[in-house]
């Protein structure tokens, strides 16, 4: 009998060896940029914070100079987007939006009237929600 010659097909691909070194790069990468990542993620969010605050501090003092007096503490940061009853001068609303923005940690931002560092105080207590903190958890103050 006659024995066929049939041609050797080569194969190519990855072995798995070449496969565990690459996911061992890619893990150690994102081990190295994973942490830097979110470092500028909070520092860009307490940066909008910073922001929105100086924005409605604005709006705030707009409100002031219509109605005489800034929002009282039952009014509080809806009287921006809505008239209170007791505003006989009312040209808003004051803010873009028709609603009271969150803190990009999406709690409500504390207003305080009359304010212990100012005519009012505006503030964020950051991610953690609670007085104090470091990182992302810091207090952003509007008196600052």
């Amino acid at each position: 009998m006659r024995q066929r010659n049939i041609p050797h097909v080569q194969q190519s691909g990855f072995t798995l060896i070449e496969l565990l070194v690459v996911l061992a790069i890619i893990g150690l990468l994102a081990g190295l940029v994973g942490p830097q990542v979110m470092k500028h993620l909070g520092e860009s969010k307490t940066k909008a914070a910073r922001l929105q605050i100086e924005e409605l501090s604005s709006a705030i003092d707009m409100y002031r100079l219509d109605v005489g007096r800034y929002p009282g503490p039952d009014e509080g940061l809806q009287a921006l987007i809505e008239q209170p009853a007791s505003a006989r001068v009312w040209n808003g609303p004051y803010l873009r939006k028709k609603k009271v923005p969150l803190d990009p940690w999406n709690n409500p931002y504390h207003y305080v009237a009359p304010g212990q560092h100012g005519k009012f105080d505006l503030f964020s207590l950051g991610a953690d929600n609670a007085e104090a903190g470091e990182g992302e958890d810091q207090d952003i103050l509007g008196w600052e």
